[in-house]
């Protein structure tokens, strides 16, 4: 038997159990497959391990989709979680090569995947409060948001939760200080005026 004569459900099946990458191949491989690859049905969870997956054509975005997670493990999470003051040139040149690609993915999210229900997103050093403020306002049925190593995080986005986060059910914020102290790339103290490094977090994390 060949794969085009099983039946709709025997091919969503099929391609579950392929890896994004291996989905897009075998449905460049005629039409009848393709149409398979772009059935939200098959996309309803979707994990990205660099940033560079967001920038592929091998998923789908859809109201299908309820599982979003982007862990970002890499040498330049490091970088990016840096104070902006605290970055040497070098530093800045590496962010600037991805300092929006996590957001404007996110804007996507918001656009076209109202019931999502679980984000994760770790090592995305760059994603605003303004980014998540919209993503809890677009995706009402959100119930879990975990944010690790988000440097830019404030207590806008506590304020987002708290205003916009009706169906939430677990928030989990966690930071990890030792990047500020990476490839001692770095001052050992911070321009007058200016707070300690992680003071800001600091009043984020429960006493």
């Amino acid at each position: 038997m060949h794969i085009t004569q099983l039946n709709r459900e025997c091919l969503l099946h099929l391609f579950s159990f392929l890896d994004k990458d291996s989905r897009r191949n075998l449905a460049r491989t005629c039409p009848q497959l393709q149409d398979v690859f772009e059935d939200p049905a098959l996309w309803p969870l979707l994990h990205f391990r660099s940033l560079a997956e967001l920038k592929k054509d091998n998923f789908l975005l859809s109201p299908a989709l309820r599982s979003l997670s982007i862990c970002w493990h890499s040498s330049r999470v490091q970088v990016c979680s840096i104070e902006d003051w605290l970055k040497s040139a070098f530093q800045r040149s590496i962010c600037s090569r991805h300092e929006s690609v996590v957001n404007e993915f996110l804007l996507q999210v918001c656009d076209r995947c109202p019931n999502l229900a679980s984000v994760t997103l770790s090592g995305c050093g760059h994603v605003t409060d303004d980014c998540l403020a919209r993503l809890l306002r677009c995706c009402p049925r959100l119930r879990e948001l975990r944010l690790e190593n988000c440097a830019r995080v404030t207590n806008r986005t506590l304020a987002a939760v708290a205003a916009h986060g009706r169906a939430l059910q677990t928030l989990h914020v966690d930071f990890s200080l030792r990047a500020e102290h990476s490839a001692a790339m770095i001052p050992d103290q911070p321009p007058r005026g200016l707070p300690a490094p992680g003071s800001a977090l600091r009043k984020l994390l429960p006493r």
